[in-house]
């Protein structure tokens, strides 16, 4: 029964055939998605990575064509040879592309049968993701698949366009370097050839593209895999696609315009939409106090106020001790947000506490004052100023955190964002980029009990703080900046340090001494030492960009053979044992 391919030689793909095509003669290759059986006719829809198309088996056309339809099953392989035809009037397919055509099959082949698939190859099938996993070759078969990485091929093609129109180089860097833990921990590959001794897979070229930056290749580019041994979650793989980009004698804003212009290009070309430039700018601080995060979706307000003076004095005593404690008061206001139950507002409470926050302090805004459980202890004056900072109506719903600034801005971002959802205020639709900057440089990890880098550790603070590096690092500002999209960064960067002396007094800072600093960027400082020029980069995460485009909720959708959150294979049960011989001969022993 199976068939060889022989001189059947694709003339078109399935899903691009439309009515401009009546009369002429096709080849199709592609798996059978569905089958019916009429008794006279045969109808079979055919599908291949750009659509499906009905063809169709007349014994009156091919005798044998037809006889050989009657054993078509799911996910056969086929090539049909036919006439495209229009569909009778009454019976065209509006949920298909091709739907006003079929083609009437004048020869059949069936080039491989197949088992009965676990699931159905079509979007609206509800599939668990682990069986989409363990059987990815068939997932990948699925429409909506197909369309997310045909998505992610047109962006690559589009972003080499770009940067290749600039001016800039594709320059490969290498994939086993240097061990240089600083934040997620490496993936280490042992050297047979040097026992003892480890390769990482690098996390990003940063190193490498500072060294290209000194080297002279002043616009370099590159669409290159990293690794990261971390901790997964739905926007995040073990190895992941970045975009990365680094260019010499810039400034932030030639950076951002030249990142801007990337978007740009992208959403005209590939989602065939425009954007409004420059994108709206925000400081680190100001995104923190508005929207409680350094990644604020901005497509709706519901924006945080902080209520810490209008409330200081407060006779409440959960308000007295976050204050005292050197926390923060603040609330969102709900607008319209009164017709919410008690039931609605207990459960925001419950949903707030898995964020740290003690409790959610609520009051509607009535026309005879405040309908709130606290209404008693806030003192008329205590209640205006809130009212006035909020702009408060009648008919909104005020709803207040205390605590620590950390656990305070958590809660309510997470909040504000549960309430977006909730009141249909996000439009998926539409697309908004914000800049974020003056990031600090360092912060004080209590744990560890040194400054480590916000960014990361090659990062040039901002040249007016400067001076504070040595005694006040605390105070110091970066050179750094985001892209966020839609509440996701996107993309990160930063000015790096030119300057051999600046980048040793950070390494300092950041609890290395010289011989530490040597060991583990020796070859940076001493690159550093032959006329550096100022330089600076960014790197957006591909993956997330893909599928923030794609609106999908998982990074794994828009990746061909991702990792679980275990960071395992299904489909090929990676990773695995290796032989004895293979430990022997990198002189590993295991402990396990």
């Amino acid at each position: 029964m199976i068939e060889l391919l022989g001189d059947f030689k694709r003339t078109d793909y399935c899903g691009d055939l439309r009515k401009k095509d009546v009369g002429r003669k096709v080849t199709l290759l592609g798996w059978v998605q569905k089958r019916r059986d009429l008794g006279g006719l045969i109808f079979v829809e055919m599908r291949d990575r750009q659509g499906i198309v009905q063809v169709v088996f007349n014994p009156e056309i091919n005798s044998k064509a037809h006889e050989k339809a009657q054993v078509l099953r799911h996910e056969y392989v086929i090539g049909v040879r036919g006439e495209v035809v229009s569909r009778p009037k009454g019976t065209e397919n509006p949920r298909l592309k091709t739907g006003e055509i079929e083609v009437w099959v004048e020869e059949l082949r069936i080039l491989n049968s197949s088992k009965n698939p676990p699931f159905q190859i079509e979007d609206e099938e509800e599939v668990a993701e682990n069986t989409r996993l363990k059987y990815r070759y068939l997932d990948l078969r699925r429409p909506r698949m197909q369309r997310n990485l045909i998505l992610r091929h047109h962006l690559a093609r589009e972003v080499r366009t770009y940067f290749d129109r600039l001016g800039f180089l594709e320059i490969e860097t290498p994939m086993l370097t240097k061990s240089t833990p600083e934040g997620a921990r490496d993936f280490l590959v042992p050297s047979r050839l040097n026992p003892g001794h480890f390769y990482a897979l690098p996390q990003s070229p940063q190193l490498f593209k500072q060294i290209l930056m000194i080297a002279g290749y002043d616009r370099y580019f590159q669409i290159v895999r990293c690794f990261r041994d971390e901790d997964l979650r739905a926007d995040r793989q073990p190895e992941f696609t970045q975009i990365d980009v680094e260019m010499s004698f810039v400034t932030i804003e030639d950076i951002q315009r030249t990142m801007e212009g990337l978007m740009v290009h992208l959403f005209k070309e590939v989602l065939h939409r425009e954007l409004r430039t420059p994108f709206p700018v925000l400081t680190y601080e100001e995104a923190m106090n508005r929207y409680g995060t350094d990644k604020p979706d901005i497509r709706f307000g519901l924006e945080l106020y902080d209520l810490t003076e209008e409330l200081r004095s407060s006779s409440f005593k959960a308000f007295q001790s976050a204050v005292s404690e050197g926390g923060v008061i603040k609330g969102i206001n709900v607008k319209g947000g009164a017709s919410f139950s008690r039931k609605e507002i207990e459960e925001f409470t419950h949903f707030v506490q898995t964020y740290g926050a003690k409790g959610l302090i609520s009051a509607k805004i009535k026309k005879e004052g405040w309908d709130s459980l606290l209404e008693k202890v806030f003192a008329p004056e205590e209640k205006l100023a809130v009212e006035k900072k909020v702009s408060a109506q009648e008919g909104d719903l005020l709803l207040l955190v205390a605590g620590p600034s950390k656990v305070v801005n958590q809660s309510l971002a997470n909040l504000r964002l549960h309430l977006g959802e909730r009141m249909n205020l996000i439009r998926e639709d539409e697309f908004q980029f914000v800049w974020i900057v003056d990031f600090p440089l360092l912060e004080y990890d209590e744990a560890e009990r040194r400054y480590v880098a916000v960014h990361h550790p090659f990062t040039a603070p901002r040249d007016e703080d400067l001076p504070l590096l040595k005694d006040h690092p605390e105070k110091v500002k970066a050179k750094a900046y985001d892209l966020v999209l839609n509440g996701s960064e996107i993309g990160g960067g930063s000015i790096r340090n030119h300057l051999q002396e600046v980048q040793a007094l950070l390494f300092e800072k950041l609890g290395m001494d010289e011989r530490e600093a040597r060991e583990r960027f020796g070859f940076l400082l001493e690159a550093l030492e032959y006329g550096t020029p100022p330089h600076g980069g960014i790197a957006f995460g591909f993956d997330r960009l893909v599928m923030i485009l794609s609106h999908c909720d998982s990074i794994r959708d828009v990746i061909a053979f991702p990792k679980t959150q275990k960071g395992t294979c299904l489909m090929t049960e990676a990773p695995s044992k290796v032989s004895p011989k293979q430990l022997d001969e990198l002189w590993i022993k295991l402990k396990i």
